[in-house]
């Protein structure tokens, strides 16, 4: 290690960029659900190592010269390996996509790398060469995760933090510091082995201190899994019974193959299914969930749909189905623009009595960013629909079902979004309704589902999940699996929704200790590199 410790700290140029790209994508291999976890220790130290021999620029040359460049490399190869899954969706589109998939995976990657580019920049400018310097590369790396989290929409997939909860155990302290502050630690344990090479004349155990300190708090975490789990209650619901429907649409891709009629007998052969002989069907179900883009029509297209839905469900029976919805002007006669990615509740009488609008949706997938120029190019978004997709006001609690108790409805990636849920007081659990059909054969749906268990750990909120092709599952409030279809698998599934946790120490004081946490590592930095350059002069 001493001799790649050197390499990396004597590279420079291309050399060194290579070096970089190959170690990012070393450690892209800690993404769930690969979870190669050693990945980290071994490729993180050789950024420290190559900031350790960066030159310093003068100028704007300090904020995006050979510093930048050395996080943005890092970067680039982290996040090529870590989203290469969304290049399957441009198969499903076909066309010019097809040809367009490597240049937008690596446009992507090099789009999110800036924030770890700049990360390391900032990192650089507060540099040191003691021990110190891991808590000022980890401070700035968990800041452009955050960034890159929120800004410009945000897109908050696979941040470093996912590495560490494979485990239902692993998985429980994101209830008290939630992934963002998981991002941290994961930073700070990756980059100890930058602490024990190169040797520099300083004894075996002094050297392997910041190890023993990294096994001890991977220890710690798995340790307060374990005295969670079992000493946590949580039971299931008796108000609610929900029936979860997979019903592999494929249709979503382009609207002008949906057959309606097919589409709605194939939800409702699935609705009234019936398991076993004792099974009594949809009669003791009191909510019917049929996923994102289970209809990829409007309902006005198909004025018997309704009917025929009022005709399947009992009378004590609410269906939940993702249904694109109209906008209309005032007056009903015409729409009035974009439609709405929505959540739909129905009642027996074929009436809609409720509905979500998904108020964040994805960049690309449900409506292009700077659309004149991508529109020449003959590049669309990927869920179809010529004017694009509106924004709904704001993600919010369901709390005006009849017999139903309040929840949160979140579509598709919104789940993705840690602490910015939106109202979760008196939420008493999370219905998800997804359509990943886009990557199916990919890491990519398993990688959603990971995320969004981890939502349930740090609200404390049983999660019910219904997706078009897979993973459809519902959990415990600590994020445990207890009852899944496997993928691609036409089915049903029949849930209860657990009762809430009183209340996670992450839902009540969300990221507050985080920001303590990154405002102490910002002064830390700030004096250590001070002192460095007095003892210089």
């Amino acid at each position: 290690m001493t001799w790649l410790a050197d390499i990396a700290m004597l590279s420079h140029g291309w050399r060194r960029f290579l070096l970089l790209v190959v170690a990012g994508a070393v450690a892209g291999l800690s993404i769930p659900p690969l979870f190669v976890v050693p990945a980290l220790f071994v490729s993180f130290p050789l950024w420290v190592w190559c900031l350790d021999g960066a030159e310093r620029g003068r100028g704007w040359r300090r904020l995006f010269g050979p510093a930048f460049a050395i996080g943005f490399a890092f970067g680039w190869g982290y996040f090529t390996v870590a989203f290469h899954w969304i290049g399957t969706a441009f198969l499903v589109s076909g066309g010019i996509m097809i040809a367009l998939m490597p240049f937008a995976i690596l446009a992507l990657a090099a789009l999110i790398a800036f924030f770890w580019g700049l990360g390391s920049a900032l990192a650089h400018l507060f540099w040191s060469h003691g021990p110190w310097r891991v808590v000022t590369l980890a401070t700035f790396v968990t800041i452009a995760e955050w960034a890159r989290g929120h800004v410009l929409t945000g897109f908050p997939f696979d941040l470093l933090g996912y590495a560490l909860p494979p485990t239902d155990e692993m998985m429980q302290i994101t209830s008290v510091i939630g992934v963002y502050g998981l991002t941290l630690v994961a930073a700070l344990l990756a980059m100890t082995p930058a602490l024990i090479w190169p040797a520099d004349g300083r004894s075996l155990s002094r050297r392997l201190l910041p190890f023993f300190i990294a096994m001890a708090v991977i220890a710690a975490q798995l340790g307060y899994g374990h005295n969670r789990l079992p000493r946590t209650v949580s039971t299931e619901r008796t108000d609610i019974a929900m029936r979860l429907v997979q019903p592999l649409v494929y249709e979503h891709a382009d609207w002008g193959n949906a057959d309606p009629v097919a589409l709605i007998d194939r939800l409702l052969m699935l609705s009234e299914m019936r398991m076993d002989p004792a099974d009594q069907g949809i009669a003791d179900i009191t909510h019917l969930v049929w996923p994102e883009s289970s209809l990829p029509f409007f309902l006005s297209s198909y004025p018997d749909a309704l009917a025929r839905i009022a005709r399947l469900l009992p009378e004590t029976t609410t269906l939940l189905a993702g249904i694109p919805r109209q906008q209309y002007a005032l007056d009903q006669s015409q729409s009035s623009g974009p439609p709405f990615n929505a959540l739909m509740a129905i009642n027996t009488n074929g009436e809609v009595i409720a509905s979500y609008d998904k108020s964040h949706l994805v960049p690309f997938g449900e409506f292009l960013p700077f659309s004149q120029f991508f529109s020449k190019l003959g590049i669309k978004q990927f869920v179809p629909g010529a004017e694009g997709w509106a924004h709904g006001d704001a993600r919010r609690r369901l709390t005006s079902l009849p017999n139903t108790p309040a929840f949160l409805a979140l579509i598709c990636y919104e789940i993705l979004f840690s602490g910015d849920l939106g109202d979760t007081a008196g939420a008493q659990f999370i219905l998800n309704i997804t359509n990943d059909a886009w990557f199916d054969g990919s890491i990519g749906p398993a990688q959603h589902a990971h995320h969004a268990r981890v939502r349930a750990v740090e609200e404390g909120l049983s999660l019910v999940r219904a997706a078009n092709t897979g993973l459809t599952f519902a959990t415990d409030p600590l994020g445990r699996v207890t009852g899944q279809i496997e993928p691609l698998q036409m089915a049903v599934l029949d849930v209860r929704p657990h009762q809430r946790l009183a209340g996670t120490v992450f839902s009540q004081v969300r990221h507050w200790p985080l920001l303590i946490a990154l405002l102490a590592g910002l002064l830390i930095s700030l004096v250590v590199s001070r002192a460095g350059r007095r003892r210089a002069v």
